[in-house]
């Protein structure tokens, strides 16, 4: 395919690549057809100052956004090659693809395409049941497909351990007014193309939960639905932590979600103990692994949702002008 992708394959991919997942739903991203490329542009106008202000959050989001893109292409008989950070002079531009041979998407591929509509973060308790061993294998399978590393904390004292870090992470936040007010500004009580519906926040987090909650929706929880005392937490790592390796954090996060979605899993993310970096470098001392964690999940067995909201794709693209 020497001729390059057109707008009309880019809009039908970033229709994909927009229901990646993102700090408050921010939607951080921009794609952009330029010498029949495709470029993911961070958008710094959505970074959120108070709670990512490294950008490490927009980065992660981009990747995640970069994996739909890969995994769309594919599927349409389009693969892509892919080149991180291309333009060193412009350092928002994250992704460069270009065509690759065209060939059929593999049975995987298909697979996690039709994760993508399904995958949605499950902020409510989970069922007691525990995940079995080869659904956490197929988690760390697909975190290693992308050069990354996958933790399983499983047990008592590993959860318990990491709850900790966890609470003292979340309460450094909660300390800090800006960050409860940029949250409290990106939850939705109407129909909004971003930000988090305070329907789908969660429950408000009370003194016996194990793990730390935002409190999006503050809503009330239902009698005798705790969440679960000994939930599978997930914690993804890199070999590095430069913007690169965020990037490719992202795709791999992404990864990892759709292969849960498709084994019937419900996850939801906790991202405290990797925005404090006392907290991060603690949590990466008690595992024991070389690299940086990039993100936390928490995995289990969940009552069916529904996804959050997306801005109209093309509010999302930077097509070329055609000139008459």
């Amino acid at each position: 395919m020497e001729t390059g992708y057109t707008a009309a394959q880019l809009r039908a991919a970033a229709t994909d690549a927009v229901r990646a997942p993102s700090l408050h739903n921010t939607q951080p991203w921009r794609f952009r057809l330029r010498d029949g490329g495709i470029e993911v542009l961070a958008d710094p106008a959505r970074r959120l100052p108070a709670t990512d202000p490294t950008g490490w959050g927009v980065r992660v989001a981009c990747g995640a956004a970069l994996f739909n893109l890969r995994l769309a292409l594919a599927v349409a008989g389009t693969p892509a090659t892919v080149r991180l950070r291309p333009h060193p002079a412009e350092p928002d531009v994250l992704a460069l693809l270009r065509p690759a041979a065209p060939r059929r998407p593999t049975p995987a591929e298909q697979a996690l395409y039709a994760a993508i509509p399904r995958r949605f973060s499950n902020r409510a308790p989970f069922w007691p049941d525990p995940v079995p061993a080869d659904a956490r294998w197929r988690l760390g399978e697909a975190a290693r497909a992308e050069q990354c590393w996958l933790e399983l904390l499983i047990g008592v004292s590993a959860v318990a351990a990491f709850a900790e870090i966890a609470r003292g992470a979340h309460r450094v936040l909660e300390r800090d007014p800006t960050y409860r007010a940029e949250r409290d500004e990106w939850v939705r009580t109407e129909p909004s193309p971003d930000g988090i519906p305070a329907a789908a926040g969660g429950p408000q987090g009370e003194p016996q939960d194990l793990l730390p909650t935002r409190g999006f929706g503050g809503l009330d929880r239902a009698p005798g639905r705790d969440f679960e005392p000994e939930p599978l937490v997930a914690v993804l790592g890199s070999p590095g932590n430069t913007a690169v390796d965020q990037v490719v954090a992202g795709q791999a996060l992404q990864r990892v979600l759709l292969a849960a979605t498709d084994s019937g899993l419900a996850v939801s993310m906790l991202s405290q103990p990797i925005e404090v970096p006392s907290a991060r470098e603690q949590l990466r001392q008690s595992l024991g692994r070389f690299g940086t964690p990039q993100m936390v999940m928490r995995v289990g067995y969940g009552q069916p949702g529904r996804p959050t909201p997306r801005r109209p794709v093309d509010e999302v693209l930077d097509l070329p002008v055609a000139h008459p």
